[in-house]
């Protein structure tokens, strides 16, 4: 386990208001340390998925153990550590779904689901590591077309059943699942507690309701879905039969000094994935805790937001770079409490624990 670190104030100064009319949030004090203790020989690769069970154990769906050809390479493993950082065990191992790790949740019965979006495939685990249901179904190696999928504008009609490069995976209190799905197929997917497809929204475009990359899902108590429509620098947020509620867009301002975790920095009229406050990952607090909160992460200026479930931003933290309490393109987050936060990052090949240190309200 690596040493804590206090993580220092970002350079730069915010010289806008955000475009609300409401005053800057501040910045969230916090502490970050790398909650891992692996064995001598396991390595990460990018850390593309971490979730938090009721016991606190921790699982990492990460793109090491690669295999095969320097490009296609099969880049997923599920590994599962202790509340102390201790090596539990591999979840999975050679599973006919890995190919490129994208995200893993734990549903409220304690199911591991991962979704894979190099196989376009789903699956949920029991608790016990068998694999219990499976969604999707990746392309046959024997199928002379077999390859990355293309990505034409507009998509292809979505097929019910089956993904194109899925993301992630939401549950409300019902038992439904909903799925992300995802760079191509630009819809979300909800599915009945035993396994049936029950219906799917969305098409791509930047329109109220369309999506231009889904890449993360969220439900809070009131199982409204909060999906990061990344492309489109926006949260889109629906009820359970897929009727728009709510859009949530960040307007933070970026340092205009804010490094890049790699590659130019942007410039002020950047969009999609790359604008500051473009959400690629969504985190939602367990109501058990007290106010649920919303966390957003975007890659630049590489900042973590605190949001209230109305979308008023609480405050921030963080920036890129490559310290502990500096973030490379965060790609998930788990947050079991409303000050705890475990985040996944592809640049770093890391998971980092944070533990923030609001200023009391008034």
């Amino acid at each position: 386990m690596k040493v804590l670190l206090i993580a220092a104030a970002l350079a730069g100064t915010i010289c806008s208001t955000p475009g609300w009319g409401q005053s800057v949030p501040p910045q969230i004090p916090f502490d970050a340390v790398d909650p891992l203790d692996p064995p001598a020989d396991m390595h990460l690769g990018e850390v593309a998925g971490v979730a938090v069970n009721g016991a606190g154990h921790i699982f990492v769906f990460q793109r090491g153990n690669t295999s095969g050809p320097a490009y296609g390479a099969a880049a997923a493993q599920l590994l599962e550590f202790d509340g102390d950082g201790r090596f539990v065990r591999e979840i999975g191992k050679n599973l006919y779904a890995w190919s490129f790790a994208h995200a893993v949740r734990i549903d409220p019965q304690g199911n591991i689901w991962a979704a894979d979006k190099g196989s376009d495939m789903v699956i949920r685990f029991n608790p016990a590591g068998r694999v219990t249901m499976v969604f999707g179904r990746k392309a046959e190696a024997a199928d002379e077309s077999a390859h990355p999928l293309e990505h034409p504008k507009p998509p292809l009609p979505a097929v019910d059943g089956l993904f194109r490069q899925v993301t992630d995976m939401a549950w409300d209190s019902h038992g439904n699942t909903y799925i992300s799905d995802g760079y191509i197929n630009s819809r979300v997917a909800k599915i009945a507690p035993d396994g049936r497809w029950l219906k799917s929204w969305g098409t791509y475009g930047p329109e109220p309701g369309q999506f231009n990359t889904l890449h993360s899902i969220a439900t809070d108590a009131r199982d409204r879905i909060y999906v990061a429509d990344r492309g489109n620098r926006r949260i889109q947020v629906f009820d359970t039969e897929g009727a728009l509620l709510k859009i949530i867009t960040i307007d933070v301002p970026a340092p205009p000094d804010a490094p890049a975790a790699i590659g130019p920095r942007p410039g002020p009229g950047v969009t999609g994935a790359m604008a500051p406050g473009a959400p690629w990952a969504l985190c939602i607090t367990p109501p058990a805790a007290g106010p649920q909160y919303l966390y957003v992460s975007d890659a630049w200026p590489g900042r973590i937001y605190k949001l209230d479930l109305e979308g008023h931003v609480l405050g921030w933290l963080g920036g890129a770079g490559k310290q502990l309490g500096q973030f490379g393109w965060i790609h998930e987050m788990a947050c079991p409490r409303a000050d705890t936060l475990f985040v996944g990052e592809l640049l770093n090949w890391r998971l980092q624990k944070l533990t923030l240190h609001p200023k009391p309200g008034p």
